[in-house]
Order: structure tokens, then sequence, then C-alpha cells
């Protein structure tokens, strides 16, 4: 690391010394990590943001004040010190400390600033112990302190300077789009702000810069990118957050290759350079594929077992439950665990409600013996199903085999689901491959929402594969997008797709979708007018900073890598937001709030 930050009151940084400093005098400043008495000496911990070294004070070396001052030290006090490094004796050597070889012999040492006692435990060694969220959110100055949260924000501002570094070398501009805009459908609620000047009138904090960056290509700014701030007013789940940070690019005169190209290039370029590895190949699965494989769309390639379809092996069994979904053109679709067959009733009972709670109708089990089957449904179906499906799924005696059948994406979804849970139950998660990203295209333009409606699968502005001519087929589900999202062990890292760049085109998607021309003139005519003054061809992606951020630091959650987080109620303890509003500033702003009922 540089070591660069010599100011009036220190030269150097603690944690940034080493053994090619041994001599020399410094001037350091921090935080009290530590505080350790040994027969007359005080040894103490000095932390910073760049780690910490060990301080000597010795009475000997001292004048009285100075040393009661030392003496006088309590954890999280800030002090300034100014000593020699030495090189420790090799018996106090400590390696588990990047500064652990060397000590500074304190020559002057003044407090800055004396801290109360903390409510939780800062120094490293402590780290483990269980704190309250609450307590650590309305103390996160302190929290922030630790190594760990700083090690995790050090990192993610490598990736995004890294990330600014590499696409400046492609030609990209770094450009900012508006935080108080319009509302639009992007599948999320809108956080509003109301306008002061316009009374009744509100703006809206984007959910993406998708349509400024689409005006931008417009504009002729063929390569643009931007560490965007985004905003969703979702309903409570256990791993989101209110506000979030995108990597946001566009390219114009492109195709899906292309895009896909730059940011498997940016790929490979944070992974060596922020984790000092080599991703290798990164495969490209079709959106059936992965589903027919995995059960899902952001699949976890570490996880060795696949699903199977193993239809062809249940033909006219005369099981009515199979029979009729093969008969409705539904599929059965199986998951071998292997050296399960001796696995309890109660863990397969279990398993069974994994599948219903997925979307599943049952669960249907065989055991594999040496020279026969065991299942769940002996009295309905023979042998030879069980063999032609064992062939299938290359089930071995001593394997289980858990069957859901039913309208094919909901039965491959369902045992999708199912795969993970056992995954993590019998750790099938290969380490020897720890990071495995993959690309999957070919998506569907459309799917159906809960109402039966049609709802685009990525939004409203995805191109349609084939252009104008594709969206007056027969069945619009059967419709393939130019879309594409990167997979990194699970997780979706991004989405992304080349953009309808025609207003007929646009125009139709909107109608299919439910939008008439009126409403799309109404909400999206800024981007309809834009389209018709020689928008060019032009795709991108948004990449989520915070996910990106998580995963490269082992973190457990979004929050470990955000330097002020919000909690699942979406609320912000260390300031207490959302608060009430003064009457006066709601007069203002032309708002009257009506406050809930109270039950008796």
């Amino acid at each position: 690391m540089k070591d660069y930050l010599a100011t009036s009151l220190r030269s150097r940084v603690a944690g940034a010394l080493s053994d090619n400093d041994v001599g020399e005098s410094v001037a350091l400043c921090g935080w009290i990590h530590r505080r350790r008495d040994h027969g007359g000496l005080v040894f103490f911990d000095l932390r910073d943001r760049y780690g910490l070294v060990q301080c000597v004070a010795s009475p000997e070396r001292l004048s009285t004040d100075v040393f009661t001052t030392v003496e006088k030290l309590r954890a999280e006090d800030v002090v300034a010190v100014e000593g020699t490094v030495l090189a420790r004796p090799e018996e106090s050597v400590n390696p588990e400390m990047a500064t652990g070889s060397i000590e500074v012999d304190v020559a002057a040492c003044r407090l800055l600033n004396e801290s109360t006692t903390p409510p939780f435990p800062v120094d490293v060694e402590k780290e483990g112990g269980e704190v309250a969220e609450e307590l650590r959110l309305r103390h996160r100055y302190l929290e922030l302190r630790r190594l760990a949260p700083t090690k995790a924000l050090g990192l993610r501002h490598k990736v995004t300077t890294e990330t600014r570094r590499y696409l400046d070398g492609l030609g990209f501009w770094e450009i900012e789009t508006p935080i108080l805009t319009r509302r639009t459908p992007e599948g999320a609620r809108d956080f509003l702000v109301p306008s002061r000047v316009h009374p009744g009138k509100f703006y809206a904090l984007p959910q993406s810069p998708q349509l400024y960056k689409q005006l931008l290509m417009i504009a002729g700014y063929d390569r643009y990118y931007q560490i965007a701030r985004c905003f969703r007013d979702e309903d409570l789940r256990a791993d989101r957050q209110p506000e979030f940070s995108q990597i946001d690019l566009e390219m114009s005169f492109v195709t899906a290759e292309d895009v896909i190209q730059v940011v498997t290039g940016l790929f490979r370029h944070l992974f060596q350079s922020c984790l000092d590895h080599d991703l290798g190949e990164i495969p490209t699965l079709t959106h059936d594929e992965a589903m027919a494989r995995f059960g899902t769309d952001k699949p976890d390639l570490r996880i060795v077992q696949e699903l199977t379809d193993v239809t062809d092996a249940f033909g006219d069994t005369g099981f009515r439950v199979f029979d009729d979904v093969v008969s409705a053109g539904g599929r059965l679709v199986a998951l071998r665990v292997p050296a399960a067959g001796e696995e309890s009733r109660g863990t397969i009972d279990r398993w069974t409600e994994v599948a219903r709670g997925a979307g599943a109708n049952g669960l249907v089990w065989a055991r594999r013996h040496a020279d026969d089957w065991r299942t769940a449904v002996d009295k309905f179906v023979d042998r030879t199903h069980w063999d032609a499906a064992g062939e299938i799924a290359s089930v071995e005696p001593g394997d289980l085999l858990l069957v859901v059948a039913g309208e094919e994406r909901a039965a491959q979804a369902a045992l999708g689901e199912l795969r993970l849970h056992v995954a993590a139950e019998r750790d099938w998660v290969d380490d020897r491959s720890p990071w495995r990203l993959l690309w999957i295209v070919d998506f569907p333009l459309f799917e159906r929402g809960d109402d039966g409606k049609l709802e685009p699968s990525h939004h409203p502005f995805t191109a349609p594969r084939g252009g104008l001519v594709t969206l007056g087929a027969d069945d619009p589900l059967t419709i393939e997008s130019e879309a594409y999202d990167l997979v990194l062990n699970g997780y979706e890292l991004g989405s992304g797709s080349i953009r309808i760049h025609q207003r007929e085109v646009q125009e139709r998607a909107f109608e299919m979708l439910g939008i008439d021309r009126a409403e799309a003139q109404e909400k999206f005519g800024f981007l309809l007018e834009g389209l018709e003054h020689g928008a060019p061809p032009h795709g991108g992606i948004a990449l989520g900073l915070d996910r990106i951020a998580m995963l490269f630091t082992g973190a457990a959650s979004l929050r470990e890598v955000i330097a002020f987080p919000k909690t699942t109620s979406a609320s912000a303890l260390l300031e207490g937001a959302p608060s009430i509003a003064d009457e006066s500033d709601l007069a203002e702003l032309h708002i009257r709030v009506d406050e809930p009922e109270t039950s008796g």
C-alpha cells in the first residue's frame, strides 16, 4: 500500500509500517485499540484505517507527565504518538499482525480526545462476540472502526476504482443522471418527493437510470457508465436495501455479444486486481437449459448435482398423478441424491414440505437398492419405469431419487429450490472452484403475472429477438428477448439487454403489456419522441455493486458492505430516519398527514 498521508500531525500511518522502517522516527495518530501494563512498561496497540502497530512506553525514557498520560489511556481514546520504529525481539514477534515484527518505542504521546466506554468492544479479539444488530447500527461509526468492516469497505472502494479504470480505458464516459425525476413503472414502488414550487406534484427517486442512459445513446454518447444510486420502495425483505448502488453502463452500435464481451473483460479485471484470481472460461447457458438443469435462472455451478427430466420413463404408467401430468403436456423432473437411500422418512417428509413450499403439488421418492426399488408409489408404478428413470438420471444402488410432476417450469423451479436446500444440508458445494460465473441468455420477452396478464421478463424496453415481426406471434410467451444475466455462485450480479430503438416496436411492446398509446405518450412520450430522432441500436447492463462487494468480501449480508445501511424495516437507527416532519414544513409542501386509526 502506498503510504502517502503525511500531515501536520502525522508522518506515517500505523498499519503501513514494516521492517523497512526500522530505525526511522515517525509521528502517528489513531485510536487506542488495546492497552497492557507489563512490569512498568506500557504496551498499547495503535489503530488507524490501515491497521495496527504495537507501541511501547517506558517510564525511564519518558517524562512523568507523558508517562502518566500513557498510563491513563483507555480503549478508543484518540492519541498522537512520536517514536522510533524498532524490530521486535524474536520471541515477541506476532505473526497474526501485519506489523507483528516491529514496534514503536514511544518518545512522546499526546491525548487528542478521550472516549467514554463504548457500548460494545471494538478490539479485534472480541469481534466475534454477538452484539445486537440494533445496537451496532445505532452506533455504526464504532462498528466501522473494526478491522473487518474497514477491510470490506476498502475492497468495495477498490472495486469501484478498478471499474472506473477499466471502463475509462475502453472509452466510456462517466455521466451523472438526475436523482429527482418522474415516475416510471419498473416493477417496484417509487419513493415520491413532493414539490414545493409545483403544488400537488411529485418527483420520484429513480429505480434505475434506464431511460436517461437510453437518451444518452440517442444523444450520441456511445459509451456511458455511472456508479448509480437507485431507490426502490419495496416490501420488507431480509437482505434488500431501499437505496442501493449499481454499476450502470450502456453502449451504442452493439449486439448482446458485444456487451457480454465488455462486461466479461471487466470481471476478469476485477477478479485479477481485487482478488488476484484468474476466472478462466466463463460459460454461457440459455434460459431453457438453466431451468432444465438447475431449476433456476441463477444457478450455483459449485453444486454438482443437477436436475434430470425423466418424463420419457413414465409413459402410460397407470398412475393417474403421473399420467394426467404427461397427457396435459407437463413434465416429470428428478433430482438424484447420492448415498441417501437410507435417509429417514422424517427427512424426506421435510424435503417434501420444502418442495410444496416452492410450488410443487407433492414429491415422489424412490430408493434404489442393489436389485430392486423401494418407492412411495409401489402400488401404482412398476419397476420397469423406475429402471428407465434410474438409467436416465444415472442412479446407483444406495441413491435416492426425488421426482416432482407438474407444468414444466413450475416443476423445475420447485425441484430447483429443493436442490439448494438439500445441497446446503449435504454439503454439495464444490470448494475447488470458489468462483463460478456464467452468462444466462435467450430469456423469454414476456411472462404471465399472478393476474394472468403479460409482464416483461426484464423491463418493457428490452428488444424482442427478430424485431417487430416477432411481436405478432400467436403465443407471446414464445417470443425470445435480447436479454442476458450475469450470475455468480447462485446470485444474479447483473441484468441487461439490447434495447428497443424504434418507436413502432416500442409502442407495440407497450400495447402487448396493456399500455395504450395515450398512456404510453403520457408516461414515456419523451423516450418515444427521442426514438424518432435517429436512435442507434444500443444495449447495456446494470451490475449490483453492493452484491459484488458482499461476495468479494465473503460477507453474510449486504449491510456489511454498506457504510450506513438501513434495517430490514427500512429504518436508519443511527440518525433516526424516517422521522416526523414539522407541520410548517408540510404546509409549505401542500401536504396533510392523516393519522392512522388506532383500534380501541
